[in-house]
C-alpha cells in the first residue's frame, strides 16, 4: 500500500499575475449560519434575523450578514491561494447584490500583482482578486486581498501522525 499526501497548497512560485482559480466548492447558507454569525458578532440589524422586519423592505426577506458573505467567501479561497500565508488585507469590498439563506456561493480569484517581500526573503506578497457568486451566477461580492505567502521550501512541515494499530 502506497500512502499518497494530500493537498498542501500553493507555495509563492505556483502562482503567475493573470492566474485564474476557480474554486471547486460551493456552500449553501442557512438560516442557522445567518442567526448565529449575526448574534456572535452582535449584530443588532433586524435585517438579518428578523423576518417580519425584513418582509416590510424592499428586499422581503432576510439577508445574510455581509461579514458573513466575506468570510464565507475568503473561505472557499483559501485551499487554492492562502493555504500557505497570512492575510495581510482585504481592499475595495463591494456587494453588488444581496444574498439570502438557501444561496449557494461560489468564488474565483485572480492573481493580480505579486512581489517577494523585503523583510521576510522566505515569502512572497500576492495580490489576488477575488469574486463570489450565487448559483445563478450573479456576482454577490468583490473585494482585492493581499497575502502573504511562504515560498517553496519555507512552508511550516506539520508531521504525519503515528497511526497505532
Amino acid at each position: 500500500m502506497t500512502i499518497k499526501p494530500g493537498w498542501t497548497g500553493r507555495t509563492y512560485e505556483d502562482f503567475e499575475i493573470g492566474d485564474i482559480y476557480q474554486h471547486p466548492l460551493g456552500r449553501t447558507v442557512t438560516q442557522t449560519d445567518n442567526i448565529w454569525f449575526t448574534l456572535l458578532t452582535v449584530n443588532p440589524n433586524p435585517i438579518h434575523f428578523d423576518a417580519h422586519y425584513a418582509a416590510q423592505t424592499e428586499f422581503g426577506k432576510p439577508l445574510v450578514d455581509s461579514t458573513f458573505t466575506l468570510a464565507l467567501v475568503t473561505g472557499l479561497s483559501v485551499a487554492d491561494i492562502s493555504q500557505n500565508g497570512v492575510n495581510l488585507g482585504w481592499d475595495e469590498v463591494r456587494l453588488p447584490n444581496p444574498v439570502f439563506e438557501g444561496d449557494t456561493i461560489y468564488a474565483q480569484s485572480e492573481v493580480l500583482e505579486m512581489r517577494e517581500s523585503k523583510s521576510r526573503p522566505h515569502m512572497g506578497i500576492v495580490k489576488f482578486k477575488t469574486i463570489g457568486y450565487n448559483q445563478t451566477g450573479v456576482i454577490v461580492l468583490e473585494f482585492k486581498r493581499t497575502v502573504l505567502v511562504y515560498k517553496r521550501g519555507h512552508v511550516p512541515v506539520v508531521p504525519p501522525p503515528q497511526i497505532k494499530k
